[in-house]
This record gives structure tokens, sequence and C-alpha cells, in this order.
């Protein structure tokens, strides 16, 4: 018998921003658990505001909701406030959609999108009632399953999930229900085994329980070896190939509080071909395949319909790379030109930016143009295979400037290999030159540049993931020299804390012995580690202390050509040998070109997968590709 959660209001209103844990919101889905086949509490290790911005969850919450057995809910990360009153109360983690205890459902899944949400997983179980330790689970325990980039390396997580599906989950979500459910009606047959060795047979369904991790007389990692039949010793990411008719919700959640990104969102296309090699999603969600402009526009009015929201925000990796973007702006504006609908862009590349897209897509709602030159020196853009140049950027910005724009965003990494103080003295040197530009352009001095620094991560699948990170001390100093250099009060400078990104970077690259630092950290309080003012070094330090394993170990050492990886049984398509000439060509500063339109680079994706890539660019039609071997 399930378990329903009541709250008293009065109790409710003594925490902030009651709103997040009420539910009710116009477009939620309220079924009678009853009735259906197949529960499932999809979980994002966040507060509600950031949770209720994610796309992938409400993809796979409507779609799931569409089917008459199943009912999909969502249960979100409670702030410290709501979560000291449910542990005095002695409340559950409950469901939004009809306050049900989350230890209740037959499945509980969590969306893995940042290292340092891990944490509030371990906090969220726990507040569920449910074993952190997926050994620990009885047979009446839901299955913890989970999906997102950083399923792509799971194995810090290995000894909390009995599932991990990768890759996209439109089409295989529907056989893991179906699945379930002829289990649980065929009478449990094997228990929770059982069903688990069926997953583990299913394309992109990888099972750590059914592996034993090998290392040798130094610590260093092995391998993966299959301790059960079903175990295939590669897991490859599920694909959609057809991306203008996979499913794509039309009545999103309106919030009950204002949220992080609130507004209609349209996925233009899936994967990006730039080949940027610090890039992790630029290679797990190649190839790409994009939408046609009638599609997207036959969605984007269906959710305005159903929501009442005023701006529809155009994603994608790389949204200025969609081919038909002047004729969609067109079509978007057309459609929505008596109801004061806007249109809004993400970050631009430099040389995709067009003043004619900008202007028209400002026409409603007017603010400021972001761009992300990456690096400062043309080199270092050469190094991780920009492929822009100075002379891009100050065309587009002097584009911006003659047409009315003041304000422009550069983003930056530092810590990048092969990095020096030139490369450096770059981003502030363009930054000056931006903002004297905006003066001879325009004869004014009301411009601002802002300069975002964040620090480089390397991350599993991307051509960077031998790369070994910088010390905290070298990111600091890195930090400050560039802070001295910028000295005009129209320059605004922002960077992030070097601390967070080592522990990012020692999970991003780790292997199954950081389950007990993660336990470790957790018992020491850590939570919500993303947010600066939680993040606490000190515990984590102290975690790894308590683990007898050093932290630099897994973020700054330079792996070997030849080294095993903890991932490589997660098979994102990308070639191993494709991502290590990537890793010496950005010694060489090679460029490699954009496959999109031009011959094949020979990453393996399209054949490994069978996938074509879809670009709608005049004359090439939907469906016809675009590579050749």
């Amino acid at each position: 018998m399930s378990q329903t959660v009541y709250i008293d209001p009065i109790l409710l209103s003594k925490v902030t921003k009651p709103a997040r844990y009420v539910g009710g919101e116009w477009n939620s889905i309220v079924k009678d658990h009853e009735s259906v086949k197949f529960t499932v509490a999809y979980c994002f290790p966040d507060v509600y505001e950031v949770a209720m911005s994610h796309l992938g969850l409400r993809i796979l919450y409507a779609l799931l909701n569409e089917r008459d057995d199943v009912a999909a809910e969502r249960a979100y990360a409670p702030w410290p406030d709501m979560e000291a009153l449910m542990r005095e109360k002695g409340y559950p983690l409950y469901s939004l959609e009809t306050k049900t205890a989350v230890r209740d459902f037959d499945m509980v899944g969590f969306t893995l999108q940042y290292e340092m949400s891990f944490t509030n997983i371990l906090n969220m179980l726990d507040l569920a009632g449910i074993p952190l330790l997926a050994k620990d689970r009885g047979e009446d325990a839901p299955l913890i399953v989970a999906g997102g980039p950083c399923a792509y390396n799971p194995e810090p997580l290995a000894d909390y999930f009995d599932l991990f599906c990768l890759g996209e989950s439109e089409e295989s979500v529907h056989l893991l229900a179906d699945t379930v459910i002829e289990w649980k009606e065929s009478g449990r047959p094997g228990g929770k085994k059982g069903i688990l060795k069926i997953l583990a047979a299913q394309e992109g369904n990888y099972v750590p329980a059914f592996y034993r991790d090998e290392y040798d007389e130094e610590g260093n990692f092995l391998r993966l070896v299959p301790t059960e039949r079903e175990a295939k010793t590669v897991i490859r990411k599920c694909v959609v190939a057809d991306e203008e008719h996979v499913f794509f919700p039309t009545k999103p959640i309106v919030p009950n509080i204002d949220i992080v990104h609130n507004r209609a969102v349209l996925e233009l296309f899936r994967g990006c071909s730039r080949g940027c090699r610090f890039c992790q999603a630029g290679m797990l969600y190649r190839p790409v395949r994009e939408k046609s402009p009638q599609r997207l526009t036959e969605i984007a009015k269906a959710i305005i319909k159903n929501s009442g929201y005023d701006e529809i925000s155009l994603m994608s990796l790389s949204s200025a790379d969609y081919s038909r973007l002047p004729e969609l702006v067109d079509m978007l504006l057309e459609a929505f030109k008596d109801r004061k609908v806007s249109v809004s862009l993400p970050s631009l590349r430099i040389d995709s930016f067009s003043v004619d897209i900008a202007g028209k897509v400002q026409q409603v709602r007017k603010s400021g143009l972001t761009f992300a030159p990456e690096a400062g020196s043309q080199r270092m853009r050469d190094v991780i295979n920009k492929g822009v140049t100075e002379e891009n950027l100050l065309e587009a910005c002097e584009n911006a400037f003659r047409n009315g724009w003041s304000a422009v965003k550069l983003y930056f990494m530092m810590g990048l290999p092969t990095e020096t103080d030139e490369d450096l003295a770059g981003i502030a040197d363009l930054a000056y030159k931006v903002l004297n530009l905006y003066r001879r352009v325009t004869g004014k001095n009301n411009g601002k540049v802002t300069v975002s620094v964040s620090s480089f991560v390397p991350k599993s699948h991307s051509a960077f993931q031998w790369a070994g990170q910088c010390s905290i001390e070298e990111i600091e100093r890195k930090q400050q020299f560039i802070k001295n250099l910028i000295r005009d009060k129209h320059i605004s400078y922002h960077y992030h804390d070097a601390r967070t990104g080592r522990m990012e970077a020692a999970f991003a690259r780790g292997d199954r012995r950081l389950g007990k630092v993660l336990y470790e950290a957790w018992k020491r309080g850590c939570k919500f580690d993303g947010w600066t003012e939680m993040f606490d070094c000190d515990k984590w330090n102290d975690a790894f202390a308590a683990a007898g394993l050093d932290v630099d170990y897994f973020a700054s050492r330079e792996r070997k050509d030849d080294e095993p990886f903890p991932w490589e049984h997660m098979d994102s398509g990308v070639a191993r040998g494709y991502l290590l000439n990537e890793w010496n060509k950005a010694h060489d500063t090679e460029l490699t070109r954009d496959c999109r339109r031009e011959r094949c680079t020979g990453c393996g994706v399209c054949p490994n997968l069978n996938v074509h890539i879809v670009d709608l660019k005049e004359g090439n039609g939907y469906g016809k590709t675009t590579f050749s071997y």
C-alpha cells in the first residue's frame, strides 16, 4: 500500500519558497496508481527552479504519461530548510503529483547532469527511506535507475544504482516500461535480479552489479569483468535517428514560481559536428539531426497555446548552426506577430552570427549579445579546435554595435592544455579590443563588456580526457593574472571557484572507488555542492582522506595514451582512436574540419550506430546525408 504524505500548510509556510513543494501546476498530470501497471518517480537532484528547467525530464515525464498504463511523477531535492522539517517530522521524500512516498514507486529515475549533484542523489535516497547501496535493497524496493550525460562514466555511482540507461531515451523508455510491466504480470520471475538480467541484455542498459572492477598492483584501473552471462562488454548508446517525428512535449508544466529558464523551449536539432576538443557533449550527442522549420513552428504554436508563455528559446548545442534558422525565425515571428511572443537564442558562435537574425529575434524583447570565443589567443583556439578567429569576433561585434547593441558578454575557459600566460593575456586584450571597437563605431563611452572565465574540467569521452587539470593554486594564479590586466570599469570580470572544479574533475574521470568518497562526503553533510555557498572543500578533502584516496590522482594526472579508462565500456559511438588523434592534433595546433558538409573525419558514430547526419540546408532535403567514408 502506497503512503500518501500530508504536510501541514502551517509548517510549510515556515520554509523559503513553499511553492516548490506543493505541486498542482498547470499541465501537471495526476493519475490513480491503482489504474496503472507501472509507476515512475522522476527525480532531479537539485531544487525546483533548476529541475523544472530541464528539458530531458520534461520529455520523459510527458512521454510516459501519454500511456494509459504508466504514471510518471516528479520529485526534486528539497532545500536544507525543507529537508530539516522533513527529517524532524518524519516526512519521506514524496512526489509532487500525488504526494506518494518515492519509495513506493516501481522505479525511481535520476538524471545525471552534473557531477557536483551526486551527494544530492544520496541525500534524496536517504530522505525517501531507500537504502543507499544497491546490494542492501530488498525485493520490495523500487528499481533505482539513472541516465543523462554523467551516465557515460557511471562508475563513481555504480554501488548506488541498479541500472544506467545510456543515450537518448524516447524510444528505449517504452521498452523499459513494457519489460517491467511484463515481468510484474508474469509474477516477477527471478526477483529483482531476474528483471535486471532481462534489462541488461537490452541495448543501452548497464547493470553495474553484473561487473567486477580490477586494478593493478599500483592501484591503477585495469578492466571491468562481466560476472553474468547477460552483461555485455560494451554498452552502446541508444540514438534516435528520426528527429523530425520523435515525441516532443507540447503541454509543458507551468511552474508555481519563477524558474531558471521560465519559457517555452524548441529543440532545433541534436548533436554538434564542430569538434571542440574540450567538449564532451559534442561527442556524446553526435551526429547532427535537424528538425524542419515547419515541424518546429507547429510545436511552438502548440506549446504557446497550452502554456501561455511569451518567450520561445531556440535550444541546441550550437543553435546558430541550425541550417534553416533565418526561415524558422521568420516563421515564428509571423506566427506570433499579434501575441507579443519573443524568440531568444543562447550564446552564439562568432562565425555564425547574423545581425539580421539577432535583430529579428529582439523585436519584442531587447537583450545583450553573448559570444563564446573560449580562448584569448588564436593559438589556443586552434588547440581546442574552436575554428574561429579574432577577426570573426570583431566583425560580429562591429555589426552588432552598428545596429544598436551596446552590451556584449564573452565566455572563455582557462587552464586548457598547453596554455601559457600569453594566451591568458589575450582574454583581457580581446575584451579591450571589443570595448574600444564600440567606442570607435558609436562615438560613445557607455558600452559594456562582460568577461566570464570558467576553469577547464577534463571530461570522459572528449579529446581532452587524457589531460590533467591545473592545480587549485595555478588556477587561482591565472584568475588573478587576468584580473590584474583588466582596469576599465566598463569591463566586468567573473570567474568560478577553482575548488569545485577540482572535485568535478575527479568524479568526471573517476572509477568505482570514488563511491566510498561520495558516501563519506555525504555523511559529513555535503550536498548542493554545485552551489557556491554550500560547497565545503574541507569536507570533501576529509572524505578523500577517509577513503584512502588522492583527489589529484583522479583530477590532475595526465593519462597515458594506452591507459584503460573506467568508462570505456560505455560507448558513445566515437572511436577511442579518433579521440586520441584529436588529443595529439591539439598539441600540434592542427585543426579538424567540421564534417557536417565536408568529408567525414572518421569519428565512427554514423557507421557504428547506423544513423545518418540530417542536415536541412537548402538542396539537401530531409533525410539526406552529407557524410562519406
